[in-house]
């Protein structure tokens, strides 16, 4: 599988990580399209329809994208944000049988392309997958690892590295947020971004960020 914009920093003591080239937030052009469905419903709800899935399907897989972009000579996260409190990746679940490529970049179609534009799809250069986290019950944190407690995990959620180009549009549905937030205010802060988000800087420490101008 492809690294995103991968080199060797050659001669020096970094020779062995990875580049990764990211582009100032000015070089993308932001609009929005008719608001996506959305499940309102209780946690309860969410664990009964978990456990109905998991009884039809199996393990629940999701896949979900790390795109960032430069700002303030910073590199920021780009995150969804829905009302007003609720922050995530772009991503979402597996259908059965679909790869982890094709369902992200289905995924990226629907909350970040225009719809009706399937060809659009091959625009989302997915790389490699930087962290896997785990779910042992329907109702549990999220774990970077598999649970020791002896149980079939439920839920499996994988981060891959999604490569931008130097511009592009990004269509955004009217009921998300399309947020750039800097990797100094995710560390660490799973009160508000919860595990997966706030640990994404740890996992990306052992790239160099190359902030490209243009």
């Amino acid at each position: 599988m492809p690294i995103i914009n991968a080199r060797s920093n050659n001669g020096n003591s970094d020779g062995d990580r990875l580049v990764v080239d990211i582009y100032p937030l000015s070089s993308y052009y932001f609009s929005s399209k008719p608001a996506a469905a959305s499940k309102d419903e209780t946690i309860a709800d969410r664990a009964l329809r978990l456990k109905s899935n998991y009884d039809a399907f199996g393990m629940r897989t999701c896949v979900e994208a790390v795109i960032l972009v430069e700002l303030f000579k910073h590199p920021h996260l780009l995150l969804l944000q829905s009302k007003n409190c609720i922050y995530t990746l772009p991503g979402g679940r597996l259908r059965p049988g679909e790869s982890d490529i094709d369902g992200l970049k289905r995924k990226l179609l629907s909350k970040l392309s225009v719809d009706d534009d399937d060809n659009y799809r091959t625009h989302w250069e997915v790389s490699e997958c930087i962290g896997t986290w785990w779910k042992s019950d329907f109702e549990t944190l999220p774990y970077p690892y598999l649970p020791s407690s002896g149980r079939t995990p439920k839920e499996c959620t994988k981060l891959y590295l999604v490569k931008l180009p130097s511009n592009r549009d990004f269509i955004v549905p009217k009921n998300f947020k399309l947020l750039a937030v800097p990797m100094c205010q995710l560390h660490e802060n799973r009160k508000t971004y919860g595990s997966i988000i706030a640990g994404i800087p740890q996992l990306l420490s052992r790239f160099s960020i190359n902030m490209v101008r243009t």
